[in-house]
């Protein structure tokens, strides 16, 4: 549970990870070494998962995103965890989620062209017996894309 100050630091902090403790102090009413302490607190309790930086894809020869509908082939549990570690392990794929409807799973994967995205479907897709079949959506314009969560404060 989070209270309105720790509120207004994860929703600073998400937008903006290199503010200072005292940029922060200043915007939420609190001194630096209790924005500190409470950045601390957030980290180690898991409520702050990781402080990255998002890197826009084409400056970074990846011009190519694209959304993956996996349906596999059995519903085992060693088929969906070794299904989960190869994505984990893919550095093409950005995110997965392991889903509710008739797909198991949903990928974006970034990718620097077809070429590489029909490698991709080659090794992950296509000759992969535990793959039942698959769709792909290739992202036209990114209209919005962030890993912000509004966060409010717990009553």
């Amino acid at each position: 549970m989070v209270d309105r100050l720790d509120a207004k630091i994860l929703n600073l902090v998400q937008n903006n990870n290199r503010l200072t403790v005292e940029q922060i102090g200043a915007e939420v009413g609190l001194s630096a070494s209790g924005c500190q302490r409470r950045l601390s607190k957030l980290r180690e309790t898991g409520v702050i998962r990781a402080d990255v930086s998002i890197v826009d894809p084409a400056s970074v020869d990846k011009h190519l995103t694209l959304l993956i509908d996996v349906t596999l082939a059995r519903e085992d549990t060693s088929s969906f965890t070794a299904f989960k570690q190869a994505m984990r392990a893919n550095p093409n794929v950005m995110q997965c989620y392991y889903v509710t409807g008739d797909k198991d799973f949903l990928l974006i994967i970034c990718v620097k062209d077809m070429a590489e995205f029909e490698s991709f479907l080659n090794e992950f897709c296509i000759d992969n017996p535990a793959i039942s079949r698959f769709s792909s959506s290739v992202v036209v314009d990114s209209v919005k894309a962030g890993l912000a969560i509004n966060v409010k404060a717990s009553p």
